[in-house]
């Protein structure tokens, strides 16, 4: 089964939202639906997170498989220091996942929904 993740822009009050539904839905004795959503406050938070080398080491990861990240430097040439930095910030956002030395993507697909 593909994963994908949901990417939005827009307010917090979004992921309120989705919280208070998802308690709900609990309290009424209702299954709880996985929601797999980021969502980041305005587009500049978004192009300072997800930035061209970031994805392409999201890409890199999604193609190669689960990787070190001395390898995974290694494989995109870029500085140790730098991959491990947006390693480091994409864990924090839940866009790739660190497992026993090794970092990979868990998604298929990133799906983005940008509301005016």
């Amino acid at each position: 089964m593909a994963r994908t993740l949901e990417l939005r822009v827009g307010a917090a009050s979004d992921a309120l939202d989705r919280f208070e539904a998802a308690w709900n839905r609990v309290a009424e004795g209702r299954k709880l639906a996985p929601l797999r959503v980021l969502t980041l406050k305005d587009l500049p938070l978004l192009v300072r997170t997800l930035t061209p080398a970031r994805w392409a080491l999201m890409e890199a990861l999604r193609s190669s498989g689960p990787s070190s990240i001395y390898e995974l430097a290694k494989r995109l040439q870029r500085d140790y220091k730098n991959v491990h930095t947006d390693v480091s910030r994409l864990t924090e956002l839940g866009l790739i996942e660190r497992n026993a030395g090794t970092v990979a993507v868990g998604w298929d697909a990133v799906r983005a929904e940008l509301r005016l």
